[in-house]
């Protein structure tokens, strides 16, 4: 990633922005949208015309060339409101860093503006149903035929894939490789023509999959079969075997992302808590004058304060071009403990008001079990970070 550009007084005209939107146009329907798991259509508009999809794409192709530092800024504060709506984007921003990272300057020129954009919207497909966390288990091949790739398999469990445009698909092109990771390539693979929007043969998109939360943005299964992919355009740095870096360097900014979300929950979790347990009264006087609430409080405070950091600090790493997967990995293995954590005291300190759907603490319990799942299960987390921390201090 290209060094950012954006001054403080630019980001904080685009973070006012961003709060301005939140109280104007999320706030009201929020609520609403989550319950009826209805896709935000409006919102994503806002979104394109807020320039979101392009948030980490370079200027020069049409984006806004912020930092991960900004970003992570922004990911709170919409995840504090909506957590939904930070998916919608950051699926596509991993594909979209993808293409910037590793992409032919052919396919940086051709894909990235259209992206930019949000003319094409996409996202990363990587999970199937056989393999999560496991990216060398997957099974989706792409075999080449004259100048196309044929592409046969099924992803599930991707962001954005249904309303989405298209994916950075990892396939195997080589199934038989030793290491398995050496035989994995990464293809962009639209699922209309780019030019006429028609359908394109061959791709599927699937049902949408009920979840307990993160509602409205759709998460879904597709197929492929005999879907061809046109080589020098769609094999992403014009080599084959690099899939498997490509998917993990994505997931750096994903990870840090998915922390992001952690530290919004967990801020608007702490808040709901401090607000109503000055509201509620127990034994001629408010909760907060409980030492147990008391108790409760201080710990959510700090461990909300501390999240935040982890996420800054990595954030910073990442802006500089040093490797974080360690420090990605710790923000993202805290925040998303901590929001879960949060969230639930918050909700015991409703009581049964917290598990009311009237109260936005019902919807954060709900969310935040997702953050210690997605972008990598919190268990694989810790042995990224005991790995990373071994190898950057051997005896």
């Amino acid at each position: 990633m290209s060094e950012s550009h954006i001054t403080e007084a630019d980001e904080r005209a685009i973070l006012d922005a961003i709060d301005k939107w939140l109280e104007q146009k999320v706030a009201p329907v929020a609520m609403q949208l989550e319950h009826d798991d209805e896709y935000p259509a409006e919102l994503v508009q806002d979104m394109i015309d807020l320039g979101l999809f392009g948030a980490l794409v370079d200027p020069e192709y049409g984006g806004l060339g912020l930092s991960a530092t900004t970003y992570s800024r922004i990911v709170a504060r919409i995840s504090e409101e909506w957590m939904s709506l930070t998916g919608v984007f950051n699926s596509h921003l991993m594909m979209c860093i993808v293409v910037q990272k590793f992409g032919t300057q052919k396919q940086k020129d051709y894909w990235l503006p259209k992206f930019a954009a949000g003319e094409l919207r996409g996202c990363l497909g990587l999970t199937e149903p056989d393999a999560g966390t496991d990216l060398q288990g997957i099974r989706t091949t792409a075999q080449r035929v004259g100048d196309n790739y044929v592409v046969n398999g099924s992803k599930t469990w991707i962001t954005n894939v249904v309303n989405g445009h298209c994916l950075a698909l990892l396939v195997k092109t080589d199934p038989d490789a030793n290491p398995r990771y050496k035989g994995m390539s990464m293809l962009i693979t639209p699922k209309i023509d780019p030019e006429t929007r028609a359908p394109l043969p061959g791709v599927q998109a699937g049902r949408k999959l009920p979840k307990l939360g993160y509602k409205g943005v759709d998460t879904g299964e597709i197929a492929f079969d005999g879907y061809e992919c046109d080589a020098e355009m769609g094999l992403i740095g014009g080599e084959e075997g690099q899939g498997f870096f490509m998917a993990t360097g994505g997931l750096e900014i994903g990870r840090i992302n998915v922390a992001a979300r952690g530290v919004g929950v967990a801020r608007r979790a702490l808040k709901e808590a401090v607000r109503y347990s000055q509201e509620r009264k127990t034994m001629g006087k408010p909760i907060c004058e409980h030492q147990a609430i008391q108790t409760k409080l201080g710990e959510m405070a700090t461990k909300v304060r501390a999240s935040e950091l982890l996420v800054e600090d990595a954030a910073r790493l990442y802006d500089r071009g040093e490797r974080v997967d360690m420090e990605a990995g710790m923000a993202k293995f805290f925040a998303s403990e901590t929001a879960l954590e949060v969230a639930t005291e918050a909700m015991r300190i409703h009581g049964a008001y917290g598990y009311s759907k009237e109260f936005v603490v019902e919807r954060l319990y709900r969310d935040a079990p997702l953050m210690c799942i997605g972008e990598g299960s919190n268990e694989i987390q810790r042995i990224i970070i005991a790995k990373q921390l071994i190898a950057r201090n051997k005896i």
